[in-house]
């Protein structure tokens, strides 16, 4: 009993968790497309950092251009993975940093997810003109940032046997 509580509360927290990070991202996408959807770009570090509305129907780097449903079926199997991984999980403190990736990445998951349902693309308005770097969003920004810290989590923070749960 105490486990199947233990795993509904994580599912709970998920919940809540994804809801905040996903307004957030919703709401910056809304101010993109009312302030810089058909106007100039807005810079805020000449040569450095600008707002610039994009519609992006791929992926990051102009991969995949049109690949709706395609893109749309890997996410869905990305957030499976995550409602997975959350349900294998030891529920210790020290689990706790690949616990917040997890909530990270699948937030960020459903934020795009929702424009690819409602619009076929996804709006992106960050972009360093400095690095020429693809333009992104609030989205991004969590399953990016996520992915970097569950890299190093993997290779510096875990011993292996500590991730036999994903096996």
């Amino acid at each position: 009993m105490k486990e199947e509580t233990s795993r509904f509360t994580t599912y709970l927290q998920l919940g809540m968790f994804t809801l905040m990070a996903v307004a957030l991202d919703q709401w910056t996408k809304h101010l993109a497309c009312v302030h810089l959807k058909g106007s100039d770009d807005i810079i805020l570090i000449p040569g450095v950092f600008q707002l610039q509305y994009l519609e992006n129907r791929g992926m990051a780097f102009g991969m995949m251009q049109g690949g709706y449903w395609i893109l749309s079926a890997i996410t869905i199997v990305i957030m499976a993975a995550i409602l997975y991984i959350l349900a294998k999980m030891p529920r210790t403190p020290r689990y706790l940093p690949l616990k917040a990736c997890a909530f990270l990445i699948f937030a960020g998951s459903v934020g795009n997810l929702i424009d690819r349902v409602t619009n076929q693309f996804v709006v992106d308005f960050f972009y360093f003109s400095l690095i020429n770097f693809p333009v992104f969003n609030v989205a991004d920004i969590y399953v990016t940032c996520a992915a970097f810290v569950f890299l190093f989590l993997m290779f510096f923070y875990y011993r292996e046997e500590e991730l036999n749960f994903l096996k």
